[in-house]
């Protein structure tokens, strides 16, 4: 059985989810992964009893089903130590009060399992927050002591969410990526050490992430293959651009100047087929979602055509060895 192809709904927020829902559908998507900060008022599916069958009722009317729920603005809040970006996330109340944020957050998820409960829906992806982004390169002195700290707090504050998550038969689904306590392969498996390799958290595995670091996207899918919960086809391109570094020099998003951008699927160096027989091998049957980042392509144009790319690597593995039948004749 193929895959089913969804669309990540948080990067396009310009959009309410009846103009999203009819551009997918019209497209040929399966569903959607819908995100709590654009399509998905949390607030509104706790406190209002008609918002989710609106919801779902809108999914139904164009043939959709949500896959997936994405909390990750959310849970950045949960494990960040306080700077100004995460005032962009938050209630208007809690800005610039990090205890208060943290505290929202954390409540914020365990509404996001129990929404997720009631629309059907099993996996939540998302990031944690880190309180050790801050050290990603060991100067001033970093000490064994200060790493351990932080994936101390990491597993004190996510333990009471996942708790909350295991009441609902829920799974976390933590997308691997600069700025979360889990952002290589190494730090991955060091997070999944921390809380035993707990069933509840899982990986939303986004190659784009890894590749511009230099890490091998189907080393790391094979070594954790038990742990993918959920995947991401998002895709970079790195440039031979000998005045550039991996860092990013302050560049936004789209600027030729870069060593790396995210380019809609197709248009980097993200070997998809080599995942996609990875995911075939280990019996993966969830939703390929498409998160679609490209800054110097037209939306529409492009989720349609990243649409076309992965509809074509989406083949079932084979039951057969191709010679078998050279065999058997002999």
């Amino acid at each position: 059985m193929v895959k089913p192809i969804t669309l990540a709904s948080g990067q396009f927020g310009n959009l309410n989810l009846e103009e999203l829902c009819k551009l997918v559908s019209n497209i040929g998507y399966n569903g959607l992964e819908l995100a709590t900060h654009s399509h998905l008022d949390i607030s509104r599916a706790i406190d209002e009893n008609n918002y989710i069958d609106e919801v779902k009722n809108t999914l139904s009317k164009y043939s959709l089903d949500c896959f997936a729920i994405s909390s990750h603005l959310v849970g950045q809040c949960v494990g960040d130590l306080w700077e100004p970006r995460l005032d962009n996330f938050v209630p208007n109340k809690y800005k610039s009060n990090s205890s208060k944020i943290r505290a929202w957050a954390i409540e914020e998820m365990k509404n996001i399992a129990r929404v997720a409960n009631k629309m059907g829906v099993k996996i939540v992806t998302g990031f944690t927050g880190s309180p050790l982004w801050r050290y990603w390169y060991s100067y001033p002195q970093t000490t064994r002591e200060m790493i351990d700290e932080g994936y101390d707090l990491i597993y004190e504050l996510w333990s009471p969410i996942f708790d909350e998550f295991d009441k609902y038969d829920i799974k976390f689904a933590l997308e691997v990526h600069p700025t979360e306590i889990a952002f290589d392969y190494y730090s991955t498996k060091a997070l999944l050490e921390k809380f035993n390799y707990r069933k509840t958290l899982g990986i939303n595995f986004d190659p784009s992430h890894l590749v511009w670091q230099g890490v091998n996207e189907l080393e790391f899918l094979k070594d954790f293959s038990n742990r993918i919960y959920h995947v991401h086809m998002k895709d970079v391109k790195i440039y031979k651009n000998d005045r550039a570094g991996i860092l990013g020099s302050h560049l936004d998003f789209g600027d030729s100047r870069r060593k790396w951008n995210f380019v809609s699927v197709g248009h980097g160096d993200v070997d998809f087929d080599g995942i996609i027989r990875i995911l075939n091998e280990n019996n993966y049957d969830g939703p390929l979602s498409i998160e679609w980042e490209d800054s110097g392509m037209d939306s529409t144009f492009g989720v349609k055509e990243a649409f076309e790319y992965v509809t074509a690597l989406n083949y079932n593995k084979s039951n057969i060895i191709f010679d078998e039948s050279l065999h058997n004749s002999n």
